[in-house]
């Protein structure tokens, strides 16, 4: 894959985009659903659906694709967090209990004096423990073994491991064609195994691609078996959690169920705001809250203008007619406007309209009697995005007006019931709460709208150009029945004009681009592969029915190095 990029350290991925020591903020920045949240002084007592789940721990090592391992596992209905290795303590591992272990990989040498290392304790817990990559040589070079530098066994992509003359159950379901395709990114390697590692597959730059003690039920691979260059890599994890002894229970239908008792112990007779965007997110977070608290919560949509063709009509509509729910419809559409007029950097566009939205909302709080929290549709990858994998400052790919800061501002404390899911577990959710499939199956919609799909200045002109390309480029899309098999789809407006013929005149309009991305959970994304027969049809029909446009392009650029959105 042209994505990822070879690293010289120890082992692991890398991007095209720039990474200084600990960063950026995307890749390798993971916190915890609730006990690190970055804002946490902000809060009391913040009940936890997952204490009643068998919890494995994922100690993050700084790998970009950490979060993929965490996507596997509760594909299988195991819950788990990730947290990063210095957040580790002895103290950390009492609280936490796990039933099972893995080791990031990371792009460090476990060679390198002061390398990230878990603390040593954490081999004394008696719970199986699986190392992937850098978790590999961690583990070989704290239990005994020995780690060396390349030297002429690195291997960076594809390669085939063959198996040992033993199987173990590890391994069920691979091999069985003789070997098998894995994802390899490392330049160290591991050279002697630790006391009671016995090697069950080798490959030709890793002569331990494979290696467990099964009395202590302890493994280790130098692949990455959560990428999908790794096709059986699925079923590794699946071995490995049966292993462990995990029943599975970690299923959206039990987590509705906690979560409504949590959000009664967190929130009492207080009553909660949910800023309410229109998206699967917030949707979901407010129906959940609605359930457990009844008339406690009152929703505030802002509108502010930026929203897609007819969505403030649809959001009311939904929200009002069909699920009863109190809801103030704040259309400061002409606030946010004027705020933007003259705006063309997109991190101040985001804070603007961060900032408005505080504004808004606080309005709205002082209204309510007994108004104490703040409901919000913050996702775990939302706080994987913003926050930096070493603690520090952040160096942020784009901030999230939806995370960070604002109950301090506000004086309201959070009420965030989906932060530790990802965005298909959302989805799970909604379908358990009864929303409608059509609207739980959205594609994501960011929270500054429209403004970050229109690069330099926003005019009102621009805007009303950009939702009637956007409204022809989703109905194209539905029409060829592709829309659930994109993750997300819009048009941008593009800050230039282009010449053009339409009859026998001369045009000077906009021209657009179109965005269609496919993705497991928007950490990464690939373009999607329209066939040029259906762009250009869309082409013709956005040129024929959109007035101020006259020229149409594809936007083919994978996340990373890119990201989703324009801006």
């Amino acid at each position: 894959s042209s994505k990822w990029q070879p690293h010289a350290s120890g082992c692991e991925f890398m991007s095209r985009c720039p990474r200084p020591k600990r960063g950026p903020g995307r890749h390798n920045a993971h916190l915890a659903p609730v006990r690190d949240a970055p804002y946490a002084s902000a809060m009391t007592h913040v009940p936890d659906p997952a204490r009643h789940h068998e919890r494995l721990l994922i100690v993050d090592f700084g790998s970009q694709v950490t979060q993929l391992i965490a996507r596997r596992l509760r594909e299988l209905n195991v819950y788990c967090e990730i947290h990063p290795f210095q957040n580790v303590t002895d103290a950390f591992l009492d609280d936490f209990a796990p039933k099972a272990v893995i080791f990031s990989g990371g792009p460090a040498s476990v060679i390198d004096e002061g390398s990230p290392r878990p603390p040593a304790r954490i081999f004394e817990l008696g719970v199986p423990i699986l190392g992937i990559c850098y978790g590999q040589q961690v583990m070989m070079q704290m239990l005994g073994g020995e780690v060396l530098r390349g030297e002429g066994t690195a291997e960076f992509g594809r390669a085939y491991v063959e198996h040992g003359a033993e199987r173990i159950d590890l391994l069920t379901g691979w091999f069985l064609d003789g070997r098998e395709q894995v994802w390899m990114s490392h330049g160290d390697h591991v050279s002697r195994l630790a006391p009671g590692f016995e090697v069950y597959a080798t490959s030709p730059g890793a002569p331990f691609a494979i290696t467990a003690d099964l009395s202590r039920n302890y493994y280790a691979v130098q692949f990455h078996p959560e990428v999908h260059h790794t096709p059986n890599g699925r079923t590794l994890y699946e071995n490995f959690v049966r292993l462990a002894g995990f029943k599975g229970d970690w299923t959206m239908a039990a987590y509705r169920d906690e979560a409504i008792r949590q959000i009664r112990e967190q929130v009492g007779d207080a009553k909660v705001i949910c800023g309410l965007s229109g998206g699967v997110d917030s949707s979901v977070a407010a129906v959940l809250i609605h359930e457990a608290i009844g008339d406690q919560l009152t929703c505030v949509f802002v509108d502010h203008g930026l929203l897609r063709l007819n969505e403030a009509d649809e959001v009311v509509t939904m929200f009002r007619d069909h699920y009863n729910i109190p809801l103030i419809h704040a259309d400061e559409s002409e606030r946010f406007l004027t705020a933007l007029d003259g705006v063309s950097d997109p991190e101040t566009k985001r804070k603007t309209i961060g900032k408005l939205f505080i504004d808004v909302f606080q309005h709205y709080a002082d209204g309510i009697e007994g108004a104490a929290f703040l409901a919000q549709g913050t996702l775990y990858p939302d706080v994987i995005e913003s926050v930096s994998f070493s603690g520090g400052p952040s160096v942020t790919i784009k901030s999230h007006h939806n995370v960070g800061g604002l109950p301090e501002k506000m004086g309201l404390k959070l009420v965030e019931p989906l932060r530790e899911l990802f965005k298909d577990e959302v989805r799970a959710l909604g379908h358990e709460l009864g929303l409608p499939a059509s609207f739980i199956g959205r594609h994501p919609f960011p929270g500054p709208g429209l403004a970050i799909r229109c690069p330099g200045e926003i005019t009102r002109e621009k805007l009303e150009i950009l939702r009637k390309a956007d409204a022809v480029y989703i109905d194209q899309i539905r029409r060829h029945g592709l829309y659930d098999e994109i993750w997300q789809a819009f048009v941008a407006i593009l800050p230039v004009r282009t010449v053009g013929v339409m009859g026998d005149g001369r045009t000077y309009d906009f021209a657009c681009a179109l965005r269609a991305v496919t993705s497991v959970d928007g950490m990464t994304a690939d373009y999607y592969p329209f066939s040029h027969e259906f762009l250009g049809e869309t082409a013709t029909r956005i040129i024929n029915e959109v007035k101020g446009i006259n020229r149409v392009t594809y936007d083919i650029t994978s996340k990373p190095p890119g990201t989703i959105e324009w801006e």
